[in-house]
Parts: C-alpha cells; sequence; structure tokens
C-alpha cells in the first residue's frame, strides 16, 4: 500500500513538472565576449560590469548560449 501511494505522488509530481515551461521564464544576460551568467533580476549587480547592453531573453535561449545561473541569484 505505501509503495502504491509514493508512485501516485510520484505520478502528480511528473505532471506538475511536464506542465512547467522554461522557455515562458525571461532572464537577462550580458552579451559581452567575456559573459556566461544568466540574471532573473535586470538590476542584479553581477550585471553590473557589463560592456553591452542588457539583452532579455528566455530561459531556455539562455540555456542554449550555454549560460548559467548568476552566483549573487543563488
Amino acid at each position: 500500500m505505501k509503495l502504491l501511494k509514493n508512485t501516485a505522488l510520484l505520478g502528480v509530481a511528473v505532471c506538475l513538472l511536464s506542465s512547467f515551461n522554461i522557455a515562458e521564464t525571461n532572464v537577462y544576460i550580458c552579451k559581452g565576449n567575456y559573459s556566461k551568467k544568466y540574471h532573473y533580476n535586470k538590476s542584479c549587480r553581477g550585471l553590473s560590469n557589463c560592456s553591452t547592453d542588457i539583452y532579455k531573453v528566455s530561459l531556455a535561449e539562455a540555456k542554449e548560449l550555454k549560460r548559467t545561473l548568476c552566483g549573487w541569484e543563488d
């Protein structure tokens, strides 16, 4: 019976996760030569040294560009 409950909970979790689409989340990136991070907040201090404009892109696009989350936003 316990296994059945855990399996049902796992099914609900998978269903919820599959309905979440990361492409809908927007993040901010700097397109400078050495930029490697993305930011949820446009005023994040990790963007303070950006030498180019700051661009709003989808989270999926930022990840395609091999960007990782800024350490100030963990």
